[in-house]
């Protein structure tokens, strides 16, 4: 298939997943760009439920990064504990903040390359603060963004730089922040890993990992 083919294919896609899941949102709690930071960097190898729900009392109890240094490494990867790897989770974080106060006067950069250079930020968290708390157009990569990109033939690469880089060739960039909130609402409800529902699919015709289950 040729680029305007795929692009026109991609636009498509788009299209449909705008009109299916139109109020789509981050999955992710939160009230200001620390909060969504934080959120972010618990969400790693965790569902955004289970970190809102630890956030509920956390964002209580920690309001700026001066409150996260100032505990101890124990007590807050207490705090976090049910999110998994709590402990690198807790370093990372406390790291950061550092970092925060340090170089941004305890404020999150809008700057992608600064965001990056935190401790624990890297591409995807980068890309969901920037995009969601800032405006800034970018794509977040996670797991369902990767899966549905390989299923949806945009590419075959399991490097979520790599994805990232032709999702924004076959995007408009005023799509880009939500292509990933699309992307994962029909991760979530249509094409679930363990048990897509191929029959239910909207999108089916324009698939061809759909074609290829059911040759």
């Amino acid at each position: 298939m040729s680029e305007n083919n795929e692009i026109l294919r991609a636009k498509e896609i788009i299209k449909r997943l705008k009109n299916a899941y139109p109020g789509v949102k981050p999955g992710l709690d939160y009230q200001t760009p620390f909060q969504l930071l934080i959120s972010t960097m618990l969400s790693a190898q965790c569902t955004d439920r289970r970190v809102n729900i630890v956030t509920k009392s956390l964002f209580k109890k920690y309001k700026k990064p001066e409150d996260y240094i100032k505990v101890s490494n124990s007590e807050l990867e207490k705090d976090i504990f049910s999110t998994g790897f709590y402990r690198q989770k807790a370093k990372n974080i406390k790291s950061c903040c550092r970092q925060l106060l340090a170089k941004h006067d305890g404020n999150v950069p809008e700057d992608f390359d600064e965001l990056t250079s935190l401790q624990g930020v890297g591409r995807k968290t980068a890309s969901v603060v920037a995009g969601n708390a800032f405006g800034i157009p970018a794509i977040a990569v996670d797991t369902h963004v990767l899966r549905l990109s390989n299923l949806l033939g945009f590419i075959k690469s399991n490097k979520p730089e790599k994805i990232e880089k032709r999702l924004k060739e076959l995007f408009l960039k005023k799509d880009w922040v939500n292509s990933s909130h699309w992307l994962a609402t029909h991760g979530r409800l249509i094409c679930i890993a363990r048990s897509p529902k191929c029959g239910e699919c909207f999108l089916a015709d324009l698939c061809p990992g759909f074609k290829l289950e059911n040759k």
